[in-house]
């Protein structure tokens, strides 16, 4: 009898006409999936295997719109979800109503997913079991209608203790992973597992399967500082361990997150989607897109856009769509630049509110800012080649790689989000969505007298959802932002002959510190944020009630412009 390794997941919801959804799951052997809903809506699929491994992404139709259908999944006839021994809510596919005139949109990256293996967790209550724990108790408190998960859903470089002895036992027995590092993970296989601890958390699991998810990479998923430039990339191809592993990554990056976030349209208009659902053994035929989108990442576009009502989600990818030529870099290919502006614009008399999601921030601490564009600057030669490899060495060690180590993007997205922000009908509020940071704090663009956009722009960053930071960045991240601090980046700036931005930001809020979520709230042309923390309180077990998991409110904020 056919079982379910993982998932449910609840990943695409149709707000056109609120009557689709997908819903992925892994099963430990080939199977129809079916998908049933209480009161109609209903969906099968085989399932298609890649490296031994059973998927489907089923799409429901016949769904009611703003409904929230309890719903069970099936496998070869036999219902396997919910679990009959189950403490927690029936999972809900939950649908806006038609012309929704609002959204609730929560967000955060960076989980380390590793369970305690005994003792307190090292790294502080994980946020989104809190977020589990608060829904199951009470599912119609604060509910968000999408959660987008920013990047670093799973650590590839960061295992857990138990992840290492499961790697060392499984290249004993496989004969594989020669050369790898042993605290990592290698190949396919190997991500599968990181997959299975990360998304196996039974309170994680059930939110997944209740709450719609959008996600995107960043380098933790592959490695820390993935594609951070043209030597880094040279450095780790010479290895005789990362082919398999930037293989394995993009292979397992299709199938866990990046089908998910694509709509039935899309999806059938897909034709490697296509080709994998027709094939007995689709493991070659992955393995060869996902070997060509690391040599030619112009072959794959990773980026995507949803529409939840008025609110537009553009994700970005800001690793795999690099240039990395000193003389040219660029956080956005022409491709993808040329992409988001374009969905970004395309927004007259549609879209109150544009978000952009990108797993790295754009608006930095300013002495951050400017140290990133100081080095970039002499990376490309500016004061020679000594200084040059001086700032690979930094680049390398200090993470030098967010937007502002890529001047001339930065500069781009701030001409895009202005002329957006400019139109007569322009979004009410245009908010760039980051993580990556393993910290929380709001920063306003301020432009020139006179060029001050309509539209009301903020960067938001949080995170983490589950990991820390060092106490040695805390102190930086928050004296970054100080006038004294802004005075020595340009110093640094002066010295790399870098000019300085057209526009100035200001911190709006924060730093924050924690294992953090926020929600934006939309409702016609309004907007709120709001800042959740979770509790230092033990972890709730799925088999208790969940009174002893709270999070904390630590910030709620008016964003609607004073003309909305």
């Amino acid at each position: 009898m056919a079982g379910l390794r993982l998932g449910p997941l609840v990943r695409y919801v149709d707000w056109e006409t609120g009557t689709r959804a997908t819903v992925w799951v892994e099963t430990d052997r080939a199977c129809t999936v079916e998908v049933r809903c209480e009161g109609g809506g209903a969906g099968s699929a085989p399932t298609f295997l890649v490296a031994g491994h059973h998927y489907a992404l089923v799409v429901v139709t016949g769904l009611t719109p703003g409904s929230a259908a309890p719903y069970e999944v099936v496998l070869d006839g036999t219902a396997v979800w919910p679990p009959a021994d189950s403490s927690l809510p029936p999972s809900t596919l939950n649908t806006p109503p038609v012309a929704a005139d609002g959204a609730v949109v929560a967000f955060g990256s960076c989980r380390w997913a590793a369970p305690p293996e005994g003792g307190s967790d090292p790294v502080g209550p994980d946020v989104l079991d809190t977020l589990a724990a608060r829904l199951a108790a009470d599912p119609g408190h604060d509910r968000p209608d999408v959660l987008l998960l920013l990047g670093d859903q799973v650590y590839a470089d960061e295992t857990s203790a138990g992840t290492q002895r499961w790697i060392a036992r499984h290249r004993q027995e496989a004969g594989t992973g020669a050369g790898a590092p042993p605290d990592q993970v290698a190949d396919y296989e190997e991500y599968t597992h990181l997959y299975d601890e990360s998304w196996g958390d039974p309170e994680l699991r059930w939110l997944l399967s209740t709450v719609p998810t959008c996600m995107i990479f960043d380098d933790h998923d592959v490695i820390d500082d993935w594609n951070t430039s043209d030597a880094w990339v040279a450095d780790m191809r010479a290895t005789s361990w990362w082919h398999e592993r930037i293989t394995g990554g993009l292979m397992s990056y299709w199938v866990y997150q990046h089908i998910g976030n694509l709509s039935p349209d899309e999806l059938a208009g897909d034709e490697l989607y296509a080709a994998v659902l027709a094939a007995d053994d689709a493991t070659g035929i992955l393995r060869a897109f996902a070997e060509r989108a690391d040599t030619d990442p112009v072959s794959v576009r990773w980026s995507y856009h949803r529409d939840f009502g008025r609110t537009r989600l553009l994700m970005v990818d800001t690793r795999a769509a690099r240039v990395l030529d000193e003389q040219h870099r660029a956080m956005l290919d022409t491709h993808e630049e040329a992409w988001l502006r374009e969905r970004a614009l395309d927004t007259p008399d549609r879209v109150d509110h544009l978000l952009v999601g990108t797993s790295l921030p754009w608006l930095l601490p300013p002495m951050v800012h400017f140290t990133e564009s100081w080095h970039a600057a002499l990376c490309r030669g500016e004061r020679g080649p000594r200084w040059a490899r001086f700032g690979e060495w930094l680049r390398r060690r200090a993470d030098l790689e967010h937007w502002a180590a890529f001047t001339t993007s930065w500069h781009r997205l701030a001409d895009t989000l202005a002329e957006i922000g400019r139109q007569d009908t322009a979004p009410a509020t245009i908010s760039v969505l980051s993580g990556d940071v393993h910290h929380a704090y709001i920063a306003e663009p301020v432009w020139p007298q006179g060029q001050q956009p309509r539209s009301r722009i903020h960067q938001f960053t949080c995170s983490p959802l589950h990991n820390s930071v060092p106490p040695v960045m805390r102190i930086g991240f928050r004296v970054g932002w100080s006038r004294t601090a802004r005075t020595v980046g340009h110093l640094l700036a002066r010295h790399g002959r870098v000019a300085r931005p057209d526009i100035s930001w200001e911190r709006a809020g924060g730093p924050w510190f924690g294992n953090q979520l926020m929600t934006l709230t939309h409702h016609g042309r309004t907007a709120r944020l709001r800042l959740e923390k979770a509790a230092d309180t033990p972890r709730p077990r799925p088999d208790t009630d969940h009174a002893g998991a709270r999070l904390i409110r630590v910030m709620e904020h008016d964003l609607t412009p004073e003309h909305p």
